[in-house]
């Protein structure tokens, strides 16, 4: 049964969409994050967010950057929190966060800018403040998926330049 699952791939033309992305990253990539001064303390898990993506889904090794085929340096807006759901008595209850990340892919004969957002939905206590808990977490997962947006962003690039 598996054998044929992996013929039936094989013969469809089936590629993961790791090999496209590195088609344009290349395979030792670096990156970088630019110091928020408005929130500084978010750099620490932007960074660690995109160097997990770099390894789990380009696949591709992290490097210095005078080794790398490709660089990215993120640099993030302040993150928004909008009201989402209220209960019956008017107090909010959830919460949507947004981060804007702004992506610079460097290689020596390109450089290309991105843009790409990611959203994370949570719940609060009513009448409660947002604790510093909810909003690291908040950003680290809204974050991820911004990540996910500019890795899915390359990945079409790849598939494009066959």
């Amino acid at each position: 049964m598996l054998s044929l699952f992996v013929l039936g791939l094989n013969s469809c033309g089936y590629k993961p969409s790791s090999k496209f992305s590195r088609s344009v990253t290349g395979e030792k990539i670096s990156t970088s994050v630019e110091i928020s001064m408005v929130d500084p303390e978010n750099t620490v898990v932007i960074k660690d967010a995109v160097d997990a993506a770099v390894v789990s889904v380009f696949h591709a090794s992290l490097v210095d950057r005078k080794y790398a085929d490709s660089h990215l340096t993120i640099r993030m807006s302040a993150p928004t929190y909008t009201p989402v759901q209220y209960n019956s008595d008017g107090y909010v209850i959830a919460y949507r966060a947004k981060v804007k990340l702004f992506i610079t892919r460097e290689t020596q004969n390109e450089r290309k800018k991105y843009t790409s957002y990611g959203t994370y939905d949570f719940s609060v206590e009513p009448n409660a403040i947002i604790t510093d808990q909810e909003r690291f977490n908040a950003i680290k997962l809204s974050a991820s998926k911004a990540i996910t947006g500019f890795i899915a962003k390359v990945s079409a690039e790849g598939s494009l330049k066959k």
